[in-house]
């Protein structure tokens, strides 16, 4: 039996289209190794098997070429359960099945009925019908949906150029979901297809993907934003930086995870489970309890600091002693006093300097000089009367520029030498004007003032409100022709 088996090469494996072993009858195993025992065998020894024997994980490592292709069928003889040495004894030991093989146990009763039957279905899904019949245990590669006898190709086949869009297009769709399955269905369909060596290498780069099945693992949680930021918070705060809380595990909180694995004794796979995620939650929970304290602990020490230095400063209530205490405690336990006692001190301050402006300038308008006003401004530039102050020194300096220009008037008009008459003939004349002199009694008072300038000033001399000679030529002449005129 075991001079009849024939398998594919290392190198010829991988060119067949798929690959079907089956090996029914008696088994033999030393816990770790499996041999398929032929009929001439009757009382085996683990140092006496030589080519009587077909190891059975010789035949894996040869199926292992060809992932995702290559099923085992074993019909164990369910003969009594016996030791033949110390070392070896009748059945089948733990297999370690290589990535891409399927391997299928049972009777070889049951093993022949499900190769005749559902093996022999073609586009059957391999997984569904081992689940469905019972009677057969499969382990290694059996993904749903896994079909190892694909049903024939429709015939007639489509036109060459259909035919080839179709295949274009179930590969672009295998590419999209880069899935093994979705590049065996693929293969399925189209075993020696254009794609068919890229599918395959496809397949081979999924099956030996680092950390695959930690990867998936983490996938089937389904983890939020929200629950990925709380992870990244717990792996911030156990000293491992995520490089930014964001949901998003990029490389930064892969190699974070990384290291917290390392040091929790995990496998160092970058990808976290269940149990994983609870461990780092309960760590972060005890670290933030510790920080917590150690953050009580030094409040309560810079709060006696605190208050130390208030005593030594801000308590005594001076200004000098409250501004040292608020420029080095600003957010301090006192520092809303101090800044209620500085307020009131500026406060004061700002009324002591109100007042002393308001006596500035009393005094200022008391005296209500050209002198008094310029000193008023010279010492409060800022004060609250200096527009009043510059208004009235104004007045005073033009009222003093008049005074003197009056003081040369009424010396003029003094000089003409006019005698009560005269000035009666004027006060007539400005009143036969309609300028209003006033009483008409030879006394010029105010009325006949204002009348005199309104009378230069419409006839364009300079208006002083006093006789010159210019003026009291032209007020004659004027009376002298409106009188002729009438």
């Amino acid at each position: 039996m075991a001079r009849a088996l024939r398998l594919p090469s290392r190198r010829g494996a991988p060119e067949a289209d798929r690959l079907l072993v089956v090996l029914s009858g008696r088994f033999v195993t030393d816990g770790q190794r499996t041999w398929y025992l032929t009929r001439d065998v009757a009382e085996p020894t683990l140092f006496r098997m030589g080519v009587r024997a077909v190891p059975v994980e010789s035949v894996l490592q040869v199926m292992a070429t060809l992932p995702s292709r290559s099923v085992l069928l074993l019909g164990v003889d369910p003969a009594q359960d016996r030791d033949f040495d110390p070392w070896l004894h009748e059945g089948v030991g733990e297999i370690e099945v290589p990535q891409g093989v399927t391997l299928l146990q049972g009777t070889p009763r049951e093993a022949a009925n499900f190769l005749a039957d559902e093996l022999s279905a073609p586009g059957a899904d391999l997984a569904r019908l081992v689940a469905e019949n019972g009677a057969i245990e499969g382990e290694g590669y059996l993904p749903r949906g896994f079909v190892f006898n694909p049903a024939a190709r429709p015939a007639p086949s489509p036109a060459p150029q259909a035919e080839q869009a179709q295949e274009n297009a179930l590969w672009q769709g295998a590419v999209a979901l880069n899935t093994v399955q979705a590049y065996q269905n693929y293969l399925n369909a189209y075993p020696q297809g254009r794609y068919a060596a890229q599918a395959r290498q496809g397949i081979e780069a999924i099956l030996s993907e680092p950390n695959r099945e930690a990867r998936l693992a983490e996938e089937t949680l389904r983890l939020s934003t929200d629950q990925r930021r709380e992870i990244q918070r717990s792996l911030a705060l156990l000293d491992f930086d995520p490089r930014g809380i964001d949901g998003i595990f990029g490389p930064g909180t892969r190699a974070a995870i990384t290291d917290w694995q390392q040091q929790n004794g995990f496998s160092q796979t970058s990808y976290l489970d269940r149990e994983q995620i609870e461990r780092l939650s309960g760590q972060a929970a005890r670290r933030a309890q510790q920080l917590e304290a150690e953050a009580e602990l030094q409040r309560q020490a810079a709060e006696r600091a605190d208050r130390a230095y208030w005593e030594e400063t801000g308590a005594r209530g001076d200004e000098a002693g409250l501004r040292a205490y608020v420029a080095r405690y600003p957010d301090g336990l006192f520092a809303e006093d101090a800044n209620d006692q500085l307020q009131r001190i500026e406060e004061a301050k700002r009324a002591q300097a109100q007042a002393q402006d308001r006596a500035a300038w009393d005094a200022a308008r008391r005296a209500d000089t050209v002198a008094s006003y310029q000193r008023y401004l010279e010492a409060y530039p800022q004060g609250r009367f200096i527009e009043e102050a510059r208004s009235r020194r104004g007045e005073l300096v033009q009222a003093g520029r008049e005074a003197e220009a009056n003081a040369q008037a009424r010396a003029g008009e003094e000089a003409l030498g006019l005698n009560a008459l005269t000035a009666r003939v004027i006060e007539q004349r400005l009143d036969a004007l309609g300028l209003e002199p006033g009483e008409v009694d030879g006394t010029f008072d105010a009325d006949t003032r204002r009348a005199l300038r309104n009378y230069q000033r419409d006839r364009g001399m300079t208006a002083t409100g006093y006789l010159d000679e210019r003026t009291l030529v032209r007020l004659l002449a004027d009376t002298l022709g409106r009188q002729l005129q009438e």
